[in-house]
């Protein structure tokens, strides 16, 4: 699993109980999650469609680092499906796992669009190939 993201848990990310609140996350890992499918899909449009079961294994505290993981589980025809791991970068323990964010790849009337991508492609590779 590549690590893309890391954040810091600040006084705002905490809930009730003084810990990471759990809304908060699931907004980082979204965004985490369309940020890879615009990069890999190389378009600006497109919308998370079904995020499976959380499964939250741990917290994290004020002062925490965080570190948000994303991996490719298969490519559909307009939609790619992501698998996620949250770590709390100080401890090293998973905070998070999910297994399925299917991400769709829109067209410009809002309409879900076959992308052609079959393959994890890395920036490197796409700037030897320009």
């Amino acid at each position: 699993m590549r690590f893309h993201t890391r954040k810091w848990i600040k006084p705002e990310d905490l809930n009730a109980n003084g810990t990471l609140f759990g809304g908060r996350l699931l907004e980082w890992i979204d965004e985490e999650a369309a940020l890879y499918t615009i990069i890999q899909l190389e378009n600006r449009k497109v919308v998370t469609k079904y995020i499976s079961e959380i499964d939250f294994k741990a917290s994290a505290k004020q002062g925490d680092i965080v570190e948000i993981g994303i991996d490719v589980v298969k490519f559909g025809k307009a939609s790619i499906t992501l698998s996620c791991e949250v770590r709390n970068k100080m401890t090293r323990e998973t905070i998070i796992t999910i297994s399925n964010i299917v991400m769709v790849n829109l067209g410009q009337d809002g309409k879900a669009l076959p992308h052609g991508k079959t393959e994890i492609e890395y920036v490197a590779d796409r700037l030897n190939n320009d």
